[in-house]
């Protein structure tokens, strides 16, 4: 441990004579004969790795000295051991209370000092190894939990990119949707019904899900999904088993990992349910009111208003604002309440994120 530098203070030049005679064929030795000059030293190169601090001195004693370290964060981890005359219990016991790590009475027997000095170096050795192992650790976590992450979010455009494959319009809706969920559901997180429910997290969440919401598009025939004109009362039938399709898949993936994945529950809930209406006319289900899943609610009328404003090979792009009004029309029926006032509040936004993720055919 000859590379340690061991800073010893006290007020009395024969102590610190005696202090260094001692250590300095162990140690790198630095002094100071005083409490003031031994915060200057402990902030300079090279900095101590231990402390020997005599508390009788005058003006600021050892106590106050130990003090002013452990307030600093860049001096709080310095082992610290008195050496002092004072042999009292309740002294030592002050003194270790304030975070010394030892306490050695005078006068000094070389060998225990030496011993002393040793352990408490060794101590803070291994003690600065476990940090730097634990620092090493969370970074490696972290590090991981972002490639997971990275890994999950790629996985998740590759799937909606196999909806976009079998539809060349899926793309820019699957950027236009995912942007209007965020933005609904945050409005939402303020309205009392849903304040339970939306969290931050669930915002995370559901705007994550939110691009798988017609992954079951690629199960429907391409002469039902890309017919040119209105579907007949059997292609309609064909194209209506998407929602539950995508949701079977979903759900199938669920069954192929160990540990459930949280937002694939709200995938599952988005791609089942995005069609039902809030008055029980919608499909695969017909479910009503609250017992249309939220997150399928708020997809809804992300889907639809961005299917009222894009070209289809079925019908030309409507303006922002018929698009709008038919939301209008449709409270209470298609759509949640609240959900609507919440999309008109936002309107505005829609409309800056219709634009930002514009096709070209629109």
């Amino acid at each position: 441990m000859g590379d340690k530098t061991i800073l010893i203070v006290d007020d009395e030049s024969t102590n610190l004579t005696v202090l260094n005679m001692t250590l300095d064929s162990h140690y790198r030795v630095r002094a100071a004969n005083s409490g003031e000059r031994a915060l200057q030293i402990v902030n300079s190169d090279p900095r101590p790795d231990l402390i020997l601090l005599d508390i009788m001195m005058p003006k600021m004693d050892g106590y106050a000295v130990l003090q002013k370290l452990k307030s600093d964060e860049t001096t709080r981890d310095i082992p610290v051991i008195f050496f002092t005359a004072m042999d009292s219990e309740e002294e030592e016991e002050k003194g270790l209370a304030m975070g010394a790590v030892d306490y050695i009475t005078k006068p000094i027997k070389p060998a225990i000092l030496l011993a002393r000095v040793k352990t408490h170096l060794m101590l803070k050795q291994a003690q600065d190894f476990l940090n730097d192992k634990n620092d090493y650790l969370e970074a490696e976590v972290s590090r991981r939990m972002q490639e997971n992450q990275l890994i999950q979010n790629v996985s998740i455009r590759a799937l909606a990119h196999l909806a976009e494959i079998r539809d060349p319009e899926t793309g820019d809706h699957i950027l236009r949707t995912q942007s209007y969920v965020k933005v609904l559901a945050k409005q939402l997180q303020g309205n009392f019904r849903f304040s339970n429910t939306i969290t931050d997290h669930y915002i995370e969440l559901l705007t994550k899900s939110a691009p798988l919401h017609d992954i079951g598009k690629v199960g429907i025939p391409d002469n039902v999904l890309l017919k040119p004109g209105s579907l007949n009362e059997k292609e309609w039938a064909i194209m209506k088993t998407h929602a539950e399709m995508g949701a079977r898949a979903i759900e199938h993936a669920e069954k192929d990992v160990d540990e459930s994945v949280e937002f694939l529950g709200l995938a599952k809930e988005i791609a089942h349910w995005h069609h039902e209406h809030w008055d029980g006319n919608g499909y695969p289900d017909g479910l009503a009111g609250n017992d249309v899943p939220l997150s399928a609610r708020i997809m809804a009328l992300a889907d639809v208003f961005d299917a009222l404003i894009t070209v289809r090979v079925y019908k030309p792009a409507m303006s922002f604002e018929e698009a709008r009004d038919i939301i209008i029309e449709e409270r209470n029926h298609q759509f949640d309440p609240d959900i609507t006032d919440a999309f008109l509040i936002c309107f505005d936004e829609f409309v800056s994120i219709a634009r930002k993720y514009q096709s070209e055919n629109q």
